[in-house]
């Protein structure tokens, strides 16, 4: 049997409808609603958008930084994406098994300072905590 229900909307909606040619917006509250095909409601009011977290700005910024003339594919964006993801989950799984461990229930600093330790090899560990450090001082004066 073939599903002809849209890429996007009954997916979240837990059950599959046909398509109709009306376009779906996903909510994550809300599950999927309904809205006609120029992507107003029916009551005038145009659909938001979902937004999608990245962090391809901060990349882009940090690439400007070191290299002014260079661009970048949005696949390699997406690989960049991806690979900060990754690393950050590591590093929070890593702090609250550290968390567990030592009986707290509350992932601070040196906690996440741990973690980066353990996670990241030699010279490139020892950079990323100074780096971690001076930019928590930076936060913390700020305020």
């Amino acid at each position: 049997m073939v599903d002809h229900s849209p890429l996007w909307g009954s997916r979240h909606a837990g059950r599959s409808e046909e398509f109709t040619g009306t376009l779906r917006c996903w909510h994550p509250r809300g599950g999927s609603k309904k809205a006609v095909t120029k992507a107003q409601k029916k009551d005038g009011k145009k659909c938001k958008r979902s937004r999608k977290e990245s962090y391809s700005v901060y990349v882009y910024q940090v690439l400007k930084q070191v290299h002014p003339d260079t661009g970048i594919s949005s696949k390699a964006m997406g690989i960049m994406n991806s690979f900060i993801n990754d690393i950050l989950a590591r590093i929070a799984g890593e702090a609250s098994s550290l968390a567990h461990y030592n009986k707290r229930s509350t992932i601070t600093f040196k906690e996440i300072q741990t973690a980066v330790r353990l996670l990241l090899p030699g010279e490139l560990a020892k950079h990323a905590v100074s780096e971690g450090t001076k930019a928590v001082t930076k936060c913390t004066s700020s305020k």
